[in-house]
């Protein structure tokens, strides 16, 4: 198996994020989204996995900002998506690697939250849930939609907004 390294993509890896997220997704504005987060300001990091010895990509994840509120207040948090990683490398340790390092890189930031909308199974390996993300309105509200507290606990007050950015819209419009 690989070493995987994980790292945060430079422009120089345009090319390489490009084909992972056309070989993963089939639609063209999931395929779009990060370029689409990217152009709004929104994308607040984007992580690349390369095979340590050939330095070939293996999947990649994103961050964006959210628009999250608890009591009233803001609460400064990130929504993961997408996470992808190539079919060759798959149940290998890359997505792993890659959400670790994601929620690493959060938590130094000093973000609250991050959510994520997907697999419990996997995410809950890395402390999501969705008991973190109930009582948050959000149009993903449900099972699949989980948060992670990032600091170690929240502040006190009803939670309100979970608000992906607005590139995500775009998704449900295209379904």
């Amino acid at each position: 198996m690989a070493t995987v390294v994980v790292e945060r993509a430079a422009p120089k890896d345009a090319f390489d994020v490009d084909e992972i997220l056309r070989a993963c997704f089939a639609r063209p504005a999931e395929a779009m989204l990060v370029k689409q987060l990217a152009i709004d300001g929104d994308l607040v990091l984007l992580l690349i996995a390369r095979d340590e010895a050939s330095k070939a990509p293996l999947g990649l994840v994103a961050l964006s900002k959210m628009h999250v509120a608890i009591g009233g207040d803001a609460a400064p948090s990130v929504a993961l998506a997408p996470l992808a990683v190539l079919p060759e490398h798959r149940r290998s340790g890359v997505a792993a690697a890659l959400v670790q390092a994601a929620v690493d890189e959060m938590r130094r930031a000093s973000a609250l939250l991050m959510f994520v909308l997907g697999e419990p199974g996997f995410y809950e390996k890395f402390g999501f849930s969705a008991a973190n993300a109930e009582g948050f309105d959000s149009p993903y509200a449900g099972p699949y939609f989980m948060a992670l507290e990032l600091q170690g606990g929240l502040p006190c007050g009803p939670r309100g907004l979970a608000d992906h950015a607005p590139a995500f819209a775009t998704l449900e419009e295209t379904q």
